[in-house]
């Protein structure tokens, strides 16, 4: 038996107890893990530094403010997201009353990537908890740090027997946790190649399965678009945390009209958010390990470089670079890129973007920007994904009202707000009838009653 066996059985123990089952409980620990966070901010902005090299406004909007802000929504809507919800009843079944109540699934494993390691595991812990749930989280590895800080928040805030950190490998807590029967639903964020391990092994013991994965997310720039605006937001999006991050744009499709000019003013957005030595720029960060590096170095000869390409495996330095002439059937557009690297590739019409979009289908995010409404709508109709934003980019995942999620290779499930409520809970449907009143057309023998069903039921 592994040595955490023991602490995972007590912690199923306690939620057999009913404790988390009190609202009024879930709320102290909400606020529990709030103050906790609070209290070690600063050791928090020490060690995303430390792993990522995240300035202290890059790790408050994107890690702790935002695991701050999906707390500060739950206490405020908890009441209301576990309160039964009467239904109406349908004909066959009056005067029974109807209504769908929430209850937590059990003992839920998170298991976190390393690219946002703070956000990744304490935000679906939100929704656990909120959901009434015991959890079991698996921080990553790659980012030892921040894993070593969110251990000591956690055994701070929570006894281990309501929620545990495990620290190890992934590869062999995971498979231990799954096959031992030990947890009750699974919620991952990371590739979509172990996003399927993980899905396969789940299948195994029927676990329900939350897959937050990636994929190549496409931009498209068409010709009535605002360059200027186009080019900001989209450099914010990809370079941020070094590219890093699952719902930067992956490659550009810029209409050929506006190409050129789109190029220039990108590549003014780069020096003038980084600098022009970029490498000690406070609000630039770092590739996480020498692996992710390399395979960066490695996609760099499948293009044009028209900005940056300078690199330092020492200090896993590696500039904004923008490539044309890219090589449509190289690795660098078969895979994810997960890092600096922006590919611009033009169309002139937009069948021939969609083509090329359609090589990998249902994205984990789409973005379009463009001035016609019109265009906007086909763009949308015409590129299933997991979620979109029309003159912007990635920043629809900070709207706590909006689910968050993937569809095909970019994932199952969703979260985030009510989304993380509903994805951590189990809606039971409860048909109350009263005895007083008991037709007989609803018992054998049947026949003759075939009218009397078709005008109810039909």
């Amino acid at each position: 038996m592994n040595e955490y066996f023991p602490m995972v059985i007590k912690l199923k123990q306690f939620f057999a107890t009913g404790k988390t089952l009190s609202v009024e409980f879930r709320k102290q620990q909400l606020l529990g893990l709030k103050q906790a966070i609070l209290k070690n901010e600063e050791n928090i902005y020490q060690a995303l530094f430390s792993d990522l090299k995240k300035s202290k406004e890059e790790a408050w909007i994107t890690e702790i403010g935002f695991v701050l802000n999906e707390i500060n929504v739950a206490l405020k809507n908890l009441d209301h997201w576990a309160k039964s919800k009467k239904v109406s009843t349908n004909l066959i079944n009056l005067p029974s009353s109807s209504s769908v109540h929430s209850e937590p699934i059990g003992a839920v494993l998170v298991i976190a990537p390393w690219n946002y390691p703070f956000q990744l595991l304490f935000a679906p812990l939100v929704g656990a908890i909120a959901a009434g749930n015991c959890c079991v989280l698996k921080p990553s590895e790659l980012a030892p740090h921040t894993s070593a800080i969110m251990h000591k928040i956690i055994e701070a805030a929570f006894p281990k027997e309501y929620v545990l950190l495990l620290e190890g490998e992934g590869h062999e807590v995971i498979p231990n946790l799954i096959h031992a029967d030990l947890v009750d639903c699974v919620f991952f964020t990371g590739s979509s190649k172990i996003g399927k391990l993980v899905y396969t092994m789940a299948a195994e013991h029927l676990l329900p399965v939350t897959l937050e994965l990636g994929g190549k997310s496409p931009c498209v720039i068409d010709a009535s678009a605002d360059i200027k605006i186009a080019a900001k937001r989209v450099a914010i999006a990809k370079f941020s945390n070094c590219g890093q991050m699952c719902v930067a744009p992956d490659y550009l499709l810029v209409h050929s009209s506006v190409k050129e000019l789109f190029i220039k003013e990108i590549i003014h957005c780069i020096k003038l958010f980084f600098g022009e030595n970029d490498s000690n720029n406070y609000q630039y960060g770092k590739i996480i390990n020498e692996k992710h590096f390399d395979r960066l170095v490695g996609f760099l000869k499948s293009g044009n470089v028209l900005h940056g390409g300078n690199t330092n495996r020492e200090t896993l330095y590696f500039e904004p670079t923008v490539l044309d002439a890219v090589d449509l059937n190289s690795e660098l557009m078969q895979e994810e890129i997960f890092g600096p690297i922006l590919p611009i590739i033009s169309y002139s019409a937009d069948e021939e973007a969609m083509l090329l979009i359609k090589k990998h289908p249902n994205p984990l995010a789409f973005y379009i920007f463009s001035a016609s409404s019109e265009s906007q709508k086909t763009w949308l109709k015409n590129v299933p994904s997991g979620g979109a934003c029309i003159n912007n980019a990635s920043w629809h995942l900070t709207n706590p009202n909006l689910p968050f999620g993937g569809r095909g290779f970019s994932g199952i499930g969703k979260y985030h707000g009510q989304f993380s409520f509903q994805t951590f809970s189990h809606f039971k449907a409860i048909l109350k009838t009263p005895t007083w009143f008991d037709p007989a057309f609803k018992y054998p023998p049947f026949k003759g009653k075939l009218k009397w069903f078709k005008k109810i039921l039909g």
